[in-house]
């Protein structure tokens, strides 16, 4: 499908123009969201996107979807409602740094423990874009922010590792330089049946490249190029030569049962008198 197929189909053309500064990496991930679900081939009207407050929670407005543009940290917990109201459709969460794993992060911790069938692409900008470049729980440690003038010495999070700790049972990572890879992880993610999680490193040009000595977001691009190492490249790799980089590629995936799926069978048929 070209590409003014794939706008014209699943975007809402009407909102467009998007409101996202130059250089910015959020059209390339909801480029790669669109280009998964058409993938994937999933009904464009059993489809719920689901966002929370953000640079990144603003991508579902222009997604010709159902979509909820929720409350800042929430969107997992909205998105859990709906999957367990109804586990027949597919629900997509975007959501940003800040987002997920500041205010959001317990609802992080019990979707993915839970292993609820959600796809979570998570846009890691490592910065809070839309309300003023504040640090976030994935800035870098010794980064600059408008709340940390001379270096933030907060340690940041891993977040995939949190996620696969708490028992999300499909965990990836990509940037938005590698957006054919980040297209194929997204689409497997889809069809992962559980909490299926996919960190996406972007570029935040205005707020973070800028305190950051980015001179634009070419050579921010150029940094996730030359830092994401694939995960069977990084098998060969000593840990020193690993230092200061990041493992891209699917990092985990395993089978474990669905919670609305295992609602239905023990808690739904027991209430029914079906088992006992």
């Amino acid at each position: 499908m070209s590409v003014k197929d794939l706008v014209d189909r699943y975007c809402r053309v009407d909102k467009l123009p998007h409101i996202w500064c130059p250089g910015c990496g959020n059209g390339i991930i909801m480029g790669a969201v669109i280009r998964a679900l058409d993938k994937t081939d999933f009904d464009q009207d059993k489809t719920v996107i689901v966002s929370g407050i953000g640079c990144s929670s603003r991508a579902p407005g222009y997604m010709n979807f159902d979509t909820l543009h929720t409350t800042h940290g929430r969107a997992l917990a909205y998105a859990t409602g709906v999957k367990f109201a109804r586990p027949d459709l597919n629900v997509v969460v975007l959501t940003g740094d800040g987002d997920c794993s500041a205010i959001g992060g317990n609802h992080l911790i019990h979707a993915a423990r839970r292993n609820i069938d959600l796809t979570v692409v998570v846009f890691n900008n490592s910065i809070y874009g839309m309300t003023g470049g504040q640090f976030s729980p994935l800035t870098p440690a010794h980064s600059y922010a408008s709340t940390a003038p001379y270096g933030s010495i907060d340690r940041n999070f891993d977040l995939c590792k949190l996620v696969q700790a708490a028992g999300g049972t499909y965990v990836a990572r990509s940037t938005a330089y590698h957006a054919r890879q980040l297209v194929n992880l997204i689409a497997t993610g889809l069809n992962h049946k559980g909490f299926a999680f996919i960190e996406v490193v972007t570029q935040c040009p205005m707020y973070y490249g800028r305190r950051n000595k980015f001179p634009s977001p070419v050579d921010m691009l150029k940094w996730q190029q030359e830092h994401a190492v694939p995960v069977k490249a990084a098998a060969k790799l000593s840990p020193e030569q690993m230092a200061g980089k990041f493992l891209i590629g699917e990092l985990h995936r395993e089978e474990a049962p669905e919670y609305t799926a295992v609602y239905e069978t023990d808690v739904i048929a027991k209430a029914r008198g079906d088992i006992n």
